[in-house]
C-alpha cells in the first residue's frame, strides 16, 4: 500500500505542495500524514474495498513498522498477523526524538569508524573536499539543481551511505571521482559534475520533501520536536564539526538519519518549505500514535527482525518497545543491516513467518 502522500496515493511533491497559499495552510494539511492517518486508510481499504477478506497480515519495513505498531494499538481487530523488519518505534509519551538522536549519533560514530577502516584512503579525500568547500565564496559550491554543497551538507551523505548493505561501496565510489581530471596544465581544481550529481541523487528529500518535513514528527505525541536532531548535535559538535576536524587532520564524520533546519536553505527543493518546517517543529498538539495498554494486552501474533547494527532504528530502543508488546517474537541478528528485507527478502520473511508458525526457534 502506498502510504498517503507517497507513490500513487496523492503524492506530495515540491510542485503539488506549492498549491497552498500559506505555510500555515500547508502545515495544517500535513498533520494528517502520520501513522495514525495511515492506519485509518488501511482499515478503510480493508473494510470497504475488500470486505470479504477479513483481517489481514501486514508487513512493515522501517517506518512501515512504526505504522504497524500504531495498527496494533488502535485497530488490532483488522490484523491476523504483523511482521516488522527494522521498524520497532519508541513509544514513550511526549516527544521521544531526543533519545532517538542521542542513540543515533552514538551509532553513526561507530558506522563512520567502520567505513574509514574499510576505505582509509577516503580520510584524506574527504578532508581535502571539506577544506575546498570551506574556502569557496559562500562556504560551498553550487549544485546542478540550484542548491549549495557545504561541508555540513556533505556530511549528510551518511544518511544513505552508512546504513545499508551496499552503502559503503556506493559512497566510496563517489569519492573515487570527486575531482575533475586536469586536462590542461595549470587549470584550477574543481569538483566533478559526476560527484555533484551523485550527491544530489543520494539526497532523497529532493524528490520526497514529505520525508524532510515530517521526519521528526513521527516521534511526537503531545509535544514538539523543536528541531531535535539539531539540538542534540550541539552535544557532540566537537566530533561533528567538519571544518574543524578536517583542519586538525582528523576523519570527518558523516551524519545519519537526521533533518537539520539549514537543509531548508541549502537544498533547492526544500527552500520553499522553510517556514512550514519551522511551524511543524514547534507544533505541540500532535495526537497519540501508540496505546501502551493495548500493546501490553496484544493478542495479535507479531514477529520482528531487529538488526543489531541498525543505523536508522536503534537496537536498544527497539528492545525497550518490544518489552511492551505482549507476545512479540524477536529475531535479533547482525547478519543484516537496516536494508535486510531488500538485501535478502526471502530469507528474512522465511525466518519471521517460521517463527509465527512454529518452524523457527523463538529467538
Amino acid at each position: 500500500m502506498d502510504q498517503r502522500g507517497t507513490g500513487l496515493s496523492t503524492p506530495l511533491s515540491v510542485s503539488s505542495m506549492s498549491q497552498f497559499k500559506s505555510a500555515q495552510d500547508l502545515a495544517d494539511f500535513l498533520k494528517y500524514f502520520r501513522a495514525d492517518s495511515i492506519v485509518k486508510d488501511a482499515e478503510f481499504i480493508r473494510v470497504r474495498l475488500v470486505p470479504n477478506a477479513g483481517p489481514w497480515t501486514i508487513l512493515g519495513q522501517s517506518y512501515g513498522g512504526f505504522c504497524a505498531v500504531t495498527y496494533l494499538s488502535f485497530a488490532p481487530q483488522g490484523l491476523t498477523q504483523a511482521l516488522l523488519t527494522g521498524g520497532i518505534p519508541p513509544i514513550g509519551q511526549g516527544c521521544t526524538a531526543d533519545s532517538v538522536y542521542r542513540a543515533c549519533f552514538e551509532q553513526i560514530m561507530h558506522q563512520n569508524e567502520k567505513y574509514y577502516k574499510r576505505y582509509p584512503q577516503d580520510i584524506k579525500i574527504v578532508q581535502e573536499l571539506v577544506n575546498y568547500l570551506a574556502e569557496q565564496e559562500g562556504g560551498g559550491v553550487a549544485l546542478p539543481s540550484g542548491g549549495i554543497l557545504t561541508p555540513r551538507g556533505l556530511q549528510t551523505l551518511g544518511l544513505s551511505g552508512l546504513g545499508s548493505g551496499a552503502g559503503f561501496e556506493s559512497m566510496h565510489y563517489m569519492f573515487e571521482r570527486v575531482w575533475d581530471p586536469t586536462l590542461v596544465p595549470g587549470s584550477p581544481k574543481r569538483i566533478s559534475h559526476y560527484f555533484l550529481n551523485a550527491f544530489e541523487s543520494s539526497i532523497s528529500v529532493e524528490t520526497n520533501p514529505l520525508y524532510a518535513l515530517l521526519h521528526e514528527s513521527i516521534y511526537c505525541q503531545g509535544s514538539a520536536s523543536k528541531w531535535s536532531a539539531n539540538r542534540i548535535r550541539t552535544e557532540v559538535e566537537d566530533k561533528f564539526d567538519a571544518i574543524k576536524t578536517a583542519k586538525e587532520g582528523l576523519p570527518v564524520l558523516f551524519t545519519g538519519e537526521m533533518i537539520f533546519p539549514w537543509m531548508f536553505d541549502e537544498i533547492h527543493a526544500l527552500k520553499p518549505f522553510k517556514d512550514v518546517a519551522h511551524i511543524l517543529s514547534e507544533k505541540k498538539d500532535w495526537p497519540r500514535l501508540y496505546d501502551i495498554q493495548a500493546l501490553n494486552n496484544n493478542k495479535v501474533p507479531v514477529a520482528a527482525a531487529v538488526y543489531y547494527e541498525d543505523m536508522y532504528v536503534n537496537f536498544k530502543l527497539s528492545k525497550e518497545t518490544a518489552s511492551q508488546i505482549a507476545g512479540i517474537r524477536l529475531w535479533i541478528t547482525n547478519e543484516f543491516m537496516h536494508s535486510g528485507l531488500r538485501d535478502d527478502g526471502g530469507k528474512v520473511l522465511d525466518h519471521l513467518l517460521g517463527m509465527l508458525n512454529g518452524k523457527k526457534p523463538l529467538f
